[in-house]
């Protein structure tokens, strides 16, 4: 289904008027369908069946507790980042036997945190992070499960900042380096060797890096089967691809299912997967209110009341989001789309084609599902933006628009 449709001239949300939401709730305003969240994930499990694989949602993307619980419904594992991430997973009703924890600096304490609620398995960055489990397991008198991340060199054609899975990024080590780290942790006290874990980076809209990956770890898994009697997982991290442009294709879960699962059926392994962006990404749109159409001799400037700590993915990575206007428009200008706060890197569309909208119209903008929200700020002391979740013809509030008391509680003169 489409999650966002225009009905006799104006943007729907599954069956609820988008104009609507902003009249009764504000701008900015995150808006997600839940229809879309529950059938990408079910696209997802469906064309992986063969090999039955724990779909851990990768909690980053978008954390709210709803979204959270939308996929605990569907039988969701988690993959989490945090001891934050830890306790919405939770909170949520997820199944701490099913959720993996990943992160290259975790602490003591959210260690201990998770090894006391008996998490599936840590995704180990580094040597001294498996001695820290090590000895985080023996003072509570329990096992850590640990799946070192391997870093098999691969390019995975995406943004240099959401690659992950080349030498020289900080995830992971080298199969040579991960071979003499398996010796290292199975001769530490209370570690458990559970699993491999890879992940090569994000937005991947080819299959081809996915297999050249797991092509690189293969005989590696083998090697560590046999050494190890408790190894049996291997996570294949995440990256799927969606489309944020109408020439983009995302890469389709069968494509991907189609280069993976002959070798994933030859190892016989647990397989966990770390969706997040292909589960929610096209599930929300940021509805934004214009506040000044603003003419200069070089450029027009169209600037709305969402900005750069609301959605923070075009000034980062010179991420693209397809702006339409709410009320249907064929009349078009270029400019740039911009928010009020004081950096010349706040926009949210640059030197583009943008619909000709006027002060006091809507907009949104699209694919701001996934690390829309869950990077959102406070900078320049503004609240962050409200969350509704809309399935089929109901509209829930999923977050309340923060006031400026949120913004200054817990602080002091």
């Amino acid at each position: 289904m489409q999650a966002f449709t225009y009905q006799s001239g104006k943007l729907f949300a599954e069956g609820v008027s988008v104009e609507d939401l902003a009249l009764r709730y504000g701008t900015p305003l995150y808006v997600y369908s839940r229809n879309h969240i529950r059938n990408q994930y079910r696209a997802i499990a469906s064309a992986m069946a063969d090999v039955k694989p724990m779909i851990c949602y990768s909690v980053k993307a978008n954390s709210n507790a709803a979204v959270i619980k939308t996929l605990v419904l569907e039988g969701a594992g988690f993959d989490i980042v945090s001891g934050g991430e830890l306790f919405r997973a939770l909170r949520a009703g997820a199944e701490a036997n099913r959720i993996v924890f990943a992160g290259v600096g975790k602490t003591r304490e959210e260690i201990e945190y998770a090894l006391k609620e008996q998490i599936a398995f840590f995704t180990c960055e580094s040597e001294p992070e498996a001695v820290r489990i090590s000895e985080c397991a023996k003072r509570l008198g329990v096992k850590g499960r640990i799946a070192f991340r391997v870093n098999p060199d691969v390019d995975p054609k995406t943004h240099k900042y959401i690659s992950t899975g080349k030498k020289e990024n900080k995830f992971g080590l080298d199969l040579n380096r991960t071979l003499q780290a398996y010796e290292m942790a199975a001769a530490l006290p209370n570690i458990e060797i559970a699993g491999l874990h890879m992940h090569i980076g994000s937005q991947i809209l080819s299959a081809a890096p996915f297999g050249e990956a797991l092509a690189k770890v293969k005989e590696f898994c083998k090697t560590l089967k046999a050494k190890y009697p408790t190894f049996r997982h291997l996570d294949i991290g995440g990256g799927l691809g969606i489309n944020y442009k109408p020439d983009q294709q995302a890469l389709d879960p069968k494509v991907f299912a189609d280069i993976m699962l002959p070798t994933l059926k030859e190892l016989g392994l647990h397989v966990v997967m770390e969706p997040g962006r292909s589960i929610v990404g096209n599930a929300g749109i940021l509805v934004s209110r214009v506040q000044y159409v603003k003419d200069s001799h070089f450029k027009k400037f169209i600037v709305a009341d969402a900005a750069m700590n609301d959605l923070i993915r075009p000034a980062l990575y010179q991420a693209h989001h397809e702006i339409l206007p709410v009320v249907a428009t064929d009349k078009k200008v270029t400019g740039d789309l911009v928010g009020p706060i004081c950096e010349s890197g706040d926009f949210l569309a640059q030197d583009r084609e943008l619909p000709d909208v006027k002060q006091g119209d809507l907009v949104v903008a699209l694919s701001a599902g996934a690390y829309g929200f869950s990077m959102s700020s406070n900078y320049n002391s503004r609240p962050r933006a409200a969350e509704i979740l809309v399935d089929g013809t109901r509209a829930t509030p999923i977050r309340q628009r923060e006031t400026f008391e949120d913004i200054v509680r817990g602080e002091t003169f």
